[in-house]
């Protein structure tokens, strides 16, 4: 998961998104939160497909592919809490109002929060998220954070 959170592409994605999201208002973010949930199973869902799309999100479904099951999803948030890549669509855009980015990214460099385990219907598995905060490796300084879908039926 170290690797994952200090992988240089995603390091320079969450750099690029928070130039354009630090200045959101909570409008704004509310507002494309929403265009995120309309867009769930529409025909037409751009919003989604930029986050699910990008090099990040290619890095991150590799990652996820080659862990043997272990990770049944991973995504990057920003500095807003803004999902910025993601190896699927999540239900929604905007994690700054949940504990995944707040004891992570909120808690600065080290940052660390690990949810509780529940069974998951469609992995018909045990599983917990696990979030970790992204470091800009120049400065030292917090600018996102990563969420990790472990099955924990596969922990050695």
């Amino acid at each position: 998961m170290r690797g994952v959170v200090a992988d240089p592409v995603l390091v320079a994605a969450v750099r690029a998104q928070n130039a354009e999201t630090r200045a959101l208002s909570p409008a704004e973010i509310e507002a494309l939160d929403q265009q995120w949930r309309a867009e769930i199973g529409a025909g037409c869902s751009p919003l989604i497909e930029d986050v699910t799309g990008n090099a990040g999100a290619s890095a991150l479904r590799a990652r996820q592919e080659g862990s043997g099951g272990l990770f049944s999803e991973i995504f990057v948030m920003d500095g807003v809490g803004l999902n910025v890549a993601a190896s699927d669509a999540t239900s929604d855009y905007w994690q700054g109002d949940e504990a995944k980015w707040q004891q992570s990214y909120g808690t600065g460099p080290d940052g660390l929060h690990i949810g509780d385990v529940e069974f998951d219907e469609s992995a018909q598995a045990y599983l917990s998220q696990v979030s970790m905060t992204v470091t800009d490796p120049e400065t030292g300084e917090a600018i996102g954070a990563a969420t990790f879908g472990v099955n924990v039926e596969l922990l050695p």
